[in-house]
């Protein structure tokens, strides 16, 4: 309890008997009782109240969430704020152009072969398609 045992429970009963008397000592008790009961109601409600306070926090959070979730996925907003941007055309860029088409014609001539290809040797027949 409150980390009393039971030889200092009994001394302090000696003492109250003592100290207020046998006649008056059931009816303090009785009170006394009463006191610590209302004592500790008083505190479950209070902590209750507290844990009904934070759980109202909470579910408020997370209502403030969920509809900032869904208004993020809210196609009527997503489209609105795409209309909001200026659209964005491709500005042609005539240095880049032309390095493009300078780096494709430089890969042609080293790929494209220097010499003719032989010709083919007079004994073989060229095979003839048929119409």
């Amino acid at each position: 309890m409150f980390g009393i045992g039971m030889p200092e429970l009994l001394l302090i009963l000696v003492v109250a008997l003592v100290v207020v008397g046998p006649r008056k000592l059931p009816d303090i008790a009785k009170n006394l009782g009463k006191g610590l009961s209302e004592f500790r109601r008083a505190t479950d409600e209070f902590k209750s109240q507290l844990n009904e306070n934070e759980v109202v926090k909470d579910v408020q959070n997370m209502r403030e969430d969920f509809r900032q979730t869904v208004d993020a996925m809210n196609p009527r907003t997503v489209f609105d704020a795409s209309a909001k941007l200026e659209p964005s055309e491709p500005k042609p860029d005539l240095a880049a152009r032309q390095a493009v088409y300078q780096a494709i014609d430089d890969e042609q001539a080293a790929v494209a072969p220097t010499t003719p290809p032989p010709a083919p040797a007079a004994g073989q027949a060229q095979p003839k398609a048929d119409a």
